[in-house]
């Protein structure tokens, strides 16, 4: 098979590594781009490996402080183009999506997030108060149903309705935007440490006293 220069390019391109070397490879491997990467790696060009593996996002991990430290965000948006990301319109998306899960306080990014036993518990409360409130069998399962999808807009990111915009969930502000979350964290001061419980009781005395 004739090796041509857009082959040599390409594999160049996929590992980085020097044009001879990549024209001898495709020649050795009878034109097979795959098994030409194998062959720069099985030389020792561990670098041309990590580069052909390496998937390409375009965006920014956007961080958000609020409250004088007392919360603070981090979120992955992407987009297009590295040129989208550094524009102030792209910034200001970030800045509003990290507003929104300080704000919010959204657990998950999608309701595929949510674990099976989460929603099974969500679920079987929900069950419960529809039988407490005396509901009929028959529409219990339907009014869940309902209820369940709106616990998904209280606790999934691109569910929720957007702070400033009530008319706009995340997910259509992103669509809107050519934009996708991928992963975000929130963290707020002193979540998950319990205060001791002489702390407590010391505390509630101190409010009987009053």
């Amino acid at each position: 098979m004739a090796i041509t220069a857009a082959m040599v390019k390409e594999l160049r391109t996929k590992t980085g590594a020097g044009m001879m070397d990549c024209k001898k490879a495709l020649t050795e491997s009878n034109g097979d781009m795959e098994k030409a990467v194998d062959l720069l790696r099985e030389h020792g060009l561990a670098a041309a490996a990590k580069k052909a593996d390496r998937i390409a996002a375009e965006g920014l991990v956007y961080s958000y402080i609020h409250g004088n430290g007392r919360i603070g965000v981090l979120v992955e948006v992407n987009c297009e183009t590295d040129f989208v990301a550094q524009t102030d319109n792209f910034k200001a998306l970030c800045k509003d999506i990290a507003m929104q899960i300080a704000a919010a306080k959204p657990a998950y990014l999608k309701r595929e997030e949510v674990p099976a036993d989460v929603l099974e518990h969500e679920k079987e409360v929900l069950r419960q108060q529809a039988l407490n409130e005396g509901k009929p069998e028959k529409i219990i399962e339907k009014m869940v149903l309902g209820r369940i999808n709106k616990y998904y807009k209280e606790v999934c990111l691109v569910d929720q309705e957007f702070i400033k915009d009530g008319d706009l969930t995340i997910a259509k502000l992103l669509k809107s935007k050519n934009a996708e979350v991928v992963r975000f964290a929130r963290f707020q001061l002193g979540e998950g440490i319990e205060k001791k419980q002489d702390d407590l009781a010391a505390e509630v005395a101190k409010q009987l006293n009053q």
